[in-house]
């Protein structure tokens, strides 16, 4: 093909030299220019099936074709196509094509990948329950046949790599090209080909003992191999561009799906797939036995014995042993790996063989980092930054270099839609590449379903001996039906800026501990489809213990920023009707007056409420407002009453700041008042609700007329209502104000609660809203837990309810 024709007619004058013309005009295309046109190809292929099948039908052995009424006209082909089995197609069950591990994935599309490229193009395969399922002209047999007669292993070569063979320093572990130069099968030729023009590269670059120039072998290759031959290094390593003041030079990125270009620590890949692929197609070299069994198991599940630790010598050569490397952890071998101290794992050659042949499926590419940047970055599909959460398998400190989501589809796709399902693999979140673990979690749950993709396989390349890695398979992240909220979204600009944080080199433990632990909560909500209250409120949760951490010193306040107000949407998912979350919101919803704005949070960390957005306070106001401190609720509601009420007679306030919205009902008050809420699932909500704006009203059952509220905590609380609130109840004139008595709180907090209750009963009496005589019981009401129920805000329904009950009972005495 490099080759520039003598004669100026030839190109056009003959078949060889048009069709050389055309193959230098693709090359010249780009690659999304070739994926339109491969994209387009297909879908006239396959209309053009589809009426043929249509207008086929079959009288004895004799085949014959009518034109059937339902294609009378043109039209896009089914958007659910359904293969039908009696068309001279079949479907095969790959119980051996599993979704893990990574090895066995890979296999499956390997399968797909080479029937359709070398046997039946209009071949598809789709994943059913836990297997692979291929539908061509091949049944079970028809396929076994294939890969023992037929199949002709993709040349794949790696000579930038020292032990890829071509070099005498690779020794006895050189045999793979020594071998296929060697061989005479008909279905090696290609290999031999590309082999030879490798040779002829290497010699031209002068290279004897190892690879010096990479680049410039990359770059050569590639100019010269064919195409198939070409398809590894797509795969293996990516060519990047870098211009510098005028400069141009090159270096080479390598995709984690296959190490450090074809290699994984020791493992070369090209040279061990040479000599496994050698052993299966020269079924006469005595290096692998049973070769039909070890395809049934590879294939279909069959169980079938292994063979165990290296092939067989025969004339003088020996092979390396079989390896998966990082694909299949489990059969990697090695100390504690099976039965006994050091083990040494049955492994099966074709399953070698094919997961190399899929993993060409997965075409790197070269990408511009931005407008203005002279540096190029590679592009992997389905690869991003590792993030260490969404799964219990995974320790902070463990070291992983990469992650990759496969996809997995439940609709019939063809190895082309496949191929460039995978050679675009990127997934964008509001418009931008998605770059870690968290952010394709995201994405995942936005989606709806798409091009049959139905669920992604997350794996994680973990370090484990050295440079070696295991691909070790996590969770499996379903696509829902319906695109789940996008809550995160407001958190974008926090995140983004904590997470930085957390990954500095200085960050405390307590930083990294916080940030591991939100992942994984982030992890949850993203997997929850229908955005279940627990796993928001587990957020909400933790965000608020972040907040509080991150206002505990100047130190924490310079490097992570304050949590940002959320929408009334985050507390709509996290809402639930329990009696905590009920008194959770209405502590969260607590409110100043209205020229001095003073909500809840600022009693949690040190945050200025003047401030629309939150913002810290300066270092010699940080205890200005804060008085929540690690303790029992009732000692924390109680400091935040007592600080309110301070804060309202020095600054000046016109009202009592103790209003908020929705507020609580009087049945979950009762409870509450009875000592039988979990106070500390309490605290928790309220410094997550904290930051949620909360809605003003909301409609709790039961009604306040099934609770028995006690009177005391009724004359309490109407002392404690703000004045606008009893004005609006019709308590109150427009003129008239009704204070908290001074020393009120101190007496409950004392726990002299009879003295307070008294002091409450004749400040209520002097503004006409009590006419109960005589002093009122206080039996068994503890003074603390009085003072913490005084602080949560009241519906004007129950204001309503405790004014009409004390008068209600006035009236029951008088009488």
């Amino acid at each position: 093909m490099t080759d520039k024709p003598k004669d100026p007619g030839w190109e056009s004058g003959t078949w060889e030299g048009s069709r050389r013309a055309q193959l230098r005009a693709a090359l010249r295309l780009t690659v999304r220019q070739r994926l339109e046109a491969l994209e387009s190809l297909t879908e006239t292929s396959r209309h053009f099936a589809q009426m043929r099948r249509a207008g086929e039908f079959h009288y004895g052995d004799q085949a014959m074709h009518k034109q059937s009424a339902s294609v009378q006209k043109m039209g896009e082909p089914e958007t659910n196509y359904t293969p039908a089995p009696d068309a001279g197609r079949h479907r095969v069950h790959l119980h051996g094509c599993t979704p893990t591990p990574l090895a066995s994935y890979l296999k499956a599309l390997a399968i797909l990948r080479l029937v359709a490229e070398q046997k039946d193009a209009e071949a598809r395969g789709w994943w059913e329950g836990e297997h692979f399922v291929l539908e061509s002209v091949l049944d079970e047999e028809g396929l076994k046949y294939y890969f023992l007669d037929e199949y002709r292993p993709t040349p794949i070569i790696s000579p930038w790599n020292a032990g890829s063979g071509f070099y005498s320093k690779s020794g006895a572990k050189g045999a793979g090209v020594k071998i296929i130069k060697g061989s005479t099968s008909d279905r090696l030729e290609g290999y031999r080909d590309a082999i030879a023009v490798t040779e002829s590269v290497i010699e031209q670059l002068g290279i004897e003992e190892g690879p010096d120039n990479k680049e410039q072998i990359v770059n050569l290759l590639r100019n010269n191999l064919s195409d198939d031959a070409v398809q590894w290094l797509d795969a293996a390593v990516v060519l990047i561009i870098e211009v510098d003041r005028n400069k141009v030079s090159s270096v080479l990125d390598y995709p984690p799906l296959l190490g450090s270009g074809g290699n994984d620590g020791n493992l070369e890949f090209s040279n061990n797939f040479m000599q496994r692929a050698y052993s299966l197609v020269e079924k006469e070299s005595g290096f692998e036995e049973n070769i039909d069994t070890l395809l049934d198991a590879s294939l279909y599940g069959v169980l079938a014995i292994l063979p165990v630790g290296k092939p067989k010598k025969n004339g003088g050569i020996e092979l390396l042993p079989r390896n998966f490397g990082q694909f299949s952890p489990s059969q990697v071998g090695g100390i504690n790996s099976t039965t006994g101290f050091e083990g040494n794992e049955a492994k099966n050659s074709w399953d070698i063989v094919l997961m190399v042949e899929g993993a060409l499926l997965f075409s790197a590419s070269a990408v511009k980092k931005g407008e203005s940047s002279h540096r190029g970055a590679a592009n992997f599909p389905f690869t991003v930054r590792v993030t260490a959460a969404g799964s219990g398998n995974i320790a902070k400190d463990d070291k992983a270099k990469a992650e990759t989501w496969m996809p997995i589809w439940n609709k019939p796709a063809t190895g082309t839609e496949i191929k460039a399902l995978l050679s675009e693999g990127r997934v964008v979140l509001k418009q931008k590449v998605v770059a870690d673990g968290l952010g394709f979690s995201r994405a995942v749950s936005l989606l709806c379903v798409n091009k049959g993709i139905n669920s992604f396989q997350r794996y994680m390349f973990l370090a484990r001996n050295g440079d070696a890695h295991f691909a070790a398979p996590l969770a499996r992240f379903e696509i829902p039906a319906r695109p789940s909220p996008d809550l995160l979204s407001e958190l974008d600009r926090w995140l983004y800026n904590f997470h930085k944080s957390a990954r500095h080199k200085d960050a405390r433990g307590e930083i990294k501990r916080l940030a591991n632990r939100l992942d994984n909560a982030l992890f949850g909500l993203t997997r929850s489809g229908d955005m279940r209250h627990d796993t928001v409120q587990k957020t909400l949760i933790l965000l608020g213990e972040i907040q509080r951490y991150a206002g505990t010193s100047p130190a924490t306040q310079d490097k992570i920023p304050p949590v940002p107000v959320l929408s009334e949407r985050w507390f709509a998912a996290a809402k639930d009707t329990s009696i905590e979350f009920r008194i959770a919101t209405a502590l969260a919803g607590l409110q100043g007056v209205t020229e001095h704005p003073l909500p809840m949070r600022v009693h949690l960390s040190p945050l200025d409420p003047k401030q629309k957005f939150p913002d810290w306070l300066p270092e010699g106001a940080r205890n200005h407002y804060r008085t929540w401190h690690h303790g029992r609720l009732e000692k924390n509601l109680l400091a935040v009453l007592e600080k309110r009420l301070l804060l309202a007679q020095k600054e000046g306030f016109g009202d009592k700041p103790l209003g908020g919205w929705p507020g609580a009902d009087l049945t979950s008050i009762a409870i509450f008042l009875a000592g039988e809420t979990d106070d500390k699932r309490i605290a928790q909500l309220v410094a997550g609700l904290a930051h949620c704006r909360v809605p003003r009203h909301i409609e709790w059952e039961p009604t306040e007329d099934s609770c028995a509220i006690p009177a005391a905590f009724t004359l309490l609380k109407l002392v404690m209502i703000p004045n606008q609130q009893l004005r609006r109840c019709g308590l109150l004139a427009d003129h008239e104000r009704l204070p908290v008595p001074a020393g009120l709180v101190r007496l409950l907090a004392a726990d002299r609660v009879g003295d307070a209750v008294n002091l409450a009963q004749r400040r209520l009496r002097i503004a006409g809203l009590s006419a109960l005589p005589g002093t009122l019981g206080s039996a068994g009401l503890a003074g603390s837990r009085l003072a913490a129920a005084l602080l949560i805000p009241l519906t004007d329904t129950s204001v309503r309810y405790l004014h009409r009950s004390i008068s209600q009972q006035a009236t029951k005495q008088a009488s």
